[in-house]
């Protein structure tokens, strides 16, 4: 088996970067705004309710002034965790699960959750009346980086549709995250995945067209997560709780409001994206239940993320990472 296991040790590479400064609340009693180093995985709308805490001001409100990056990969963003190069980072949970289980001292743990499952479409190249499973035989499907949450996630939902992903298809999953948008316009494959709102803007050019959601195919299991390492939470928790209950507020006002309002509200994240395929893909993730309501984490839809990794040949059986191991539940359990 290739080695999907390791904990890539990596640079950081960012796409851009974003701080927002705020005035700290407490600074009555002479308390200057914190600074955190944010790396997110890669800029999508999937993370709507992250970019809605920045614009909306909640974590200016809670006194945290926040430096964003994007890492174009959840390997890139455990590094930079791992190499001090990053505060917090949201990344998919299998890295928290790789950090556990390698021989690094420094651990990860998950606590706060953003999404409730894999927010990437299944997209096809050619216009489909009545999509079955069964097409995808025998053809080329654009992948994501072996061993993350969108490979595992696609496979996973081939094999609940009778599909073996490593004989009855052929799985490209070699191209960059930023060029894989490319490939599928240079005419390369059959189907492919795409997330938000990557996956509207193809539809609306014309360019693709819409199959499935693997999230709501696979069903619950938190795909994307709010992680540190141990040591900067035991030594930050102040921080950590101010950045859950800036999320937890986020999630609420994401959950309330209209596509519109969201796709405005995260606009500046996504200069050059078409505003109807940002409301069109706010649309779309708010019917598929795809943003967490809440950053509670619950048990059962963390052993069905391990579930997944299991199924995927890319974590032992036996080295399934305890939940109260993996996931601290205090923060959450006090966001207000």
């Amino acid at each position: 088996m290739f080695n999907r296991r390791r904990v890539v040790q990596g640079g950081l590479a960012t796409v851009g970067s974003l701080t927002v400064s705020a005035p700290f609340p407490a600074r009555a009693q002479g308390k200057p705004p914190v600074k955190i180093r944010y790396s997110e995985v890669v800029r999508s709308m999937l993370y709507a309710p992250a970019y809605v805490a920045i614009t909306n001001g909640y974590f200016k409100d809670a006194g945290l002034d926040v430096s964003l990056t994007t890492a174009q990969g959840g390997d890139k963003a455990i590094a930079a965790l791992l190499s001090n190069s990053a505060d917090i980072a949201l990344i998919g949970p299998e890295s928290a699960i790789y950090a556990q289980n390698s021989e690094s001292p420094t651990k990860t743990p998950i606590f706060c959750g953003l999404t409730s499952t894999d927010g990437f479409m299944l997209m096809s190249r050619e216009k489909i009346g009545k999509f079955e499973w069964s097409m995808l035989k025998g053809k080329d499907i654009l992948g994501f980086r072996p061993g993350s949450t969108p490979i595992l996630f696609l496979e996973a939902a081939m094999r609940q549709n009778g599909i073996d992903p490593l004989k009855d298809v052929k799985l490209n999953n070699n191209i960059a995250i930023p060029a894989r948008v490319g490939s599928w316009l240079a005419g390369q494959n059959q189907f492919a995945i795409f997330i938000e709102p990557d996956a509207s803007q193809l539809e609306l050019d014309g360019k693709a067209h819409f199959l499935a959601s693997i999230g709501e195919t696979v069903g619950p299991a938190d795909y994307t997560t709010f992680m540190a390492t141990d040591k900067y939470i035991k030594e930050n928790p102040a921080v950590i709780q101010a950045w859950t209950d800036a999320i937890y507020k986020a999630q609420q006002w994401t959950a309330s409001q209209s596509p519109t309002q969201v796709a405005t509200a995260i606009a500046p994240f996504f200069q050059g994206v078409d505003p109807k395929a940002l409301v069109a893909a706010a649309e779309r993730y708010r019917k598929l239940n795809i943003w967490k309501s809440t950053p509670k984490i619950e048990p059962k839809a963390m052993e069905k993320f391990q579930d997944i990794l299991v199924q995927g040949n890319v974590l032992d059986n036996a080295k399934r990472v305890k939940f109260e191991t993996l996931v601290l539940t205090e923060f959450a359990n006090k966001a207000k």
